[in-house]
């Protein structure tokens, strides 16, 4: 399998591509990454250094992919954090030259947008660019809960406003919707959720909640759901899969008690996780 993987990338740390790429790698996947940003490290920090790679510079590295002849042979693109509208133009620009030559391949967005107790976090023009561009040319998203309700403009607060808000998404475009760090008045305190959406069903993972605040969380998650959802079609697993290997990554930095996420100390969790979680059907 071959993905061709869009998103940011830090020296030190792990986030975007420095926290996609590997898991990818680990469970046998050939990733061909391309990077949006360079930074020495997370944002979160207060200060970094390095820069923002314009549209033309990631069109020039996609384009110079295609020259190989391999195009045909990529089953996926993923994308996450975009610094700029005309490096999502040519995040989409790349999905459309990837599906053109293999028509089966498909095009996972994270809409990196903001987070709830943070709020909009990405330069200004990008929430709009991935609302009303981005998310309906893709095939996959993998929203977090603050970036659903932004995007269906609905509030989620129980089981109801979910299905309506997920209902919502779909309609823009998406045909798969991976909803992560869902909290709904129902959710037990010491838990969290991820949701699976798609036409024929909606399934949850509920996994133990851990007190830690990590880097690059999102961009592992959505990489290890496209991955599995890939190679299985079927959602629900993806979900269960994807899941289990997170709460066994994060179980550790949480031991560490490090705000970097312990992707190689337990890199063993992509492969076999120490804890499953069993996907549930929504009522």
């Amino acid at each position: 399998m071959n993905i061709l993987s869009i998103q940011s990338h830090v020296a030190y740390g792990h986030a975007g591509n420095a926290a996609a790429v590997f898991p990818m790698q680990r469970l046998g996947v050939e990733v061909w990454p391309v990077h949006t940003v360079q930074f020495s490290n997370h944002t979160g920090y207060g200060d970094w250094k390095g820069r923002v790679f314009d549209g033309p510079a990631v069109e020039e590295i996609v384009e110079g992919i295609a020259d190989r002849g391999v195009l045909a042979d990529c089953d996926g693109v993923i994308s996450g954090y975009m610094g700029s509208s005309d490096i999502g133009n040519a995040v989409i620009h790349a999905a459309e030259a990837v599906r053109a030559a293999n028509p089966r391949a498909m095009w996972c967005c994270d809409p990196v947008i903001g987070d709830v107790g943070r709020g909009i976090f990405v330069r200004p023009g990008i929430p709009e660019f991935m609302r009303d561009i981005a998310v309906p040319a893709a095939d996959i998203v993998t929203p977090n809960h603050f970036e659903l309700e932004f995007l269906t403009g609905t509030p989620v607060r129980d089981l109801a406003a979910l299905r309506r808000a997920l209902g919502a998404l779909h309609a823009m475009g998406p045909r798969v919707v991976l909803a992560t760090s869902v909290l709904l008045e129902d959710t037990p305190a010491d838990a969290i959720d991820m949701v699976a959406s798609t036409a024929q069903g909606q399934w949850r993972v509920r996994t133990p909640r851990l007190e830690l605040n990590a880097n690059g969380t999102g961009d592992m998650v959505a990489a290890l759901f496209f991955v599995h959802h890939l190679r299985s079609g079927n959602p629900s697993e993806a979900l269960s899969r994807a899941a289990a290997s997170v709460h066994g990554v994060l179980s550790e930095t949480a031991r560490a008690g490090t705000r970097e996420i312990r992707l190689i100390a337990a890199q063993e969790e992509f492969v076999t996780p120490t804890r499953t979680f069993a996907a549930e059907t929504l009522a």
